[in-house]
């Protein structure tokens, strides 16, 4: 809502030629630099052929290093910023609950607070809460294992689901440098040597479910933009990885699905799976090839094992395209890391606790999902600023790397086709400068980033509309109106 206090201190404890040039404006404070895709070398290590950290080739690199937005760049003022937006926040098309916080990213000094500390249905800007969680728990370095042991019976094998969503069939898998089921099945009929494959069993239980998050709405396991939860699946749950569209259809059993490809591949019929439990030694047998000869092995033995890409780069995964279905697998991978649950209960509780524990307030943050799918989470627009500015400011190295994932105004994922717009509303000036996250839900319409000014000033921000009128097309633009304003002036 418009008329917000703007305190003067930090509350509680062509355009493609333009875009060449500042694509993805400056993240960098006090001299440092943020770098993109951003995973080191030894991260990415194995065979150049599928190497995780390679970027989308129908993405135009950005430049190798961000320009950077030095400290000494001139500061808005809250003064400024309230007479730059409060015209703005009187549009009809945002409903009349529109709750924002404006942040200077190198001070953390607050330029604009209205309902800043008010818990708001965040939608999909939730994934900002989700990718700092993870990040600061696993690390950016950290990559989910599916494995396979040997089963009870000669020739049978255990496929055990670790929860990573971006598996794939085969080269033709839907995310970058996935780890693929046809090397999984060429290792395990190695270790296997003369017996003959017989069955397959798929073992999904570190997810002990439900499926489905009860808040959500009823076509979201359907509809294209989310799936089950599952600890095992292919692809993200979609039935054919090589449509590269948006709002694909998704497997009902996307852990029957993966077991049934992985046993084609084996040269089994779908007849063959059965879901089950890994033995128990599973959890401790040494791997084939270092303890047995082939053909051998003990049940539990590992037979073999295929792995995610980093961490950082399932996180990217996560923000760019507002994957549902990853958010909810990193989510669990905060739980598993905390030793709860990995459901989303776990899930949730997991994430509003490392929100404490990077020493941010605990309390504007109760979760549901990790996707913002649910309608029942919550999140303050000041929690998703303070986010932002601590990974700005480096004072938790490891969540700077979040920033590679934020879509780029005009330029890349769910911003891709946004910040273009001419006529009495342009919004031009944002693109290549704003870089943000986006969220959208029925009635609810949200974005939190990142901006430069026009002195060269970096802003963190987020503006979440909780009561926009149903079949209101114009609220979208109206956010990135804000987030336009807020980079073409100097607001002193």
């Amino acid at each position: 809502m418009p008329g917000g206090v703007p305190p003067t201190g930090r509350r509680r404890g062509g355009l493609l030629g333009v875009l060449a040039t500042v694509l993805v404006l400056a993240l960098a404070v006090a001299g440092v630099a943020v770098l993109r895709p951003g995973p080191v070398d030894g991260w990415l290590g194995g065979d150049d052929s599928a190497s995780p950290g390679a970027v989308d080739p129908t993405e135009p690199p950005p430049p190798p290093v961000l320009a950077a937005a030095g400290a000494n760049a001139p500061a808005p003022t809250p003064e400024g910023v309230r007479a730059a937006l409060s015209p703005l926040l009187t549009s009809s098309a945002l409903g009349k609950e529109v709750n924002i916080s404006v942040v200077d990213a190198v001070t953390g000094q607050a330029l604009y607070q209205n309902g800043q500390d008010t818990p708001t249905i965040p939608a999909s800007t939730t994934k900002l809460v989700t990718a700092a969680a993870v990040l600061a728990a696993r690390g950016p370095a950290y990559r989910i294992a599916t494995r396979v042991v040997a089963g009870a019976s000669p020739g049978e094998v255990v496929i055990i689901g670790a929860g990573d969503p971006t598996l794939a069939v085969n080269g033709t898998g839907w995310y970058p440098g996935a780890g693929r089921l046809d090397r999984l099945a060429t290792q395990v009929k190695k270790a296997l040597g003369g017996t003959a494959p017989t069955k397959v069993v798929v073992d999904g239980s570190l997810f002990p479910g439900p499926v489905v998050e009860p808040d959500w709405d009823s076509d979201i396991p359907t509809g294209g933009f989310g799936a089950v939860i599952t600890a095992l699946m292919t692809d993200g749950a979609r039935k054919d990885p090589e449509d590269k569209g948006k709002g694909q259809e998704r497997y009902a059993k996307p852990d029957e699905a993966a077991g049934r490809a992985f046993a084609k591949l084996l040269g089994l019929p779908n007849s063959a799976v059965v879901i089950g439990k890994a033995p128990a030694a599973a959890a401790t047998a040494p791997a084939a090839a270092a303890s047995a000869s082939p053909g051998t092995q003990s049940a539990g033995t590992e037979l073999g094992r295929v792995e995610s890409p980093p961490m950082i780069r399932l996180v990217e995964f996560m923000l760019r395209e507002s994957d549902n279905v990853v958010a909810e697998a990193l989510a669990r991978q905060v739980a598993l890391s905390r030793d709860k649950p990995a459901s989303f209960v776990g899930a949730a509780e997991a994430v509003d606790e490392m929100v404490g524990e990077l020493g941010l307030p605990a309390a504007e943050s109760a979760l549901a999902d990790g996707s913002g799918l649910s309608r029942a989470n919550r999140v303050t627009p000041s929690l998703l600023t303070d986010v932002l500015t601590m990974a700005a400011k480096r004072t938790r190295p490891e969540l700077a790397d979040l920033f590679p994932g934020l879509p780029v105004a005009a330029w890349s994922g769910t911003l891709s086709d946004r910040f273009d717009r001419s006529g009495e509303k342009a919004t031009t000036a944002g693109a290549g400068v704003v870089r943000a996250k986006t969220g959208t839900l029925s009635g609810v319409h949200a974005i939190s980033g990142v901006v430069t000014t026009a002195d060269g000033r970096l802003l963190a921000f987020a503006v979440l509309a909780n009561k926009v009128p149903v079949g209101q097309d114009e609220a979208q633009p109206e956010l990135d109106r804000i987030a336009t304003t807020l980079a073409r002036c100097g607001c002193r």
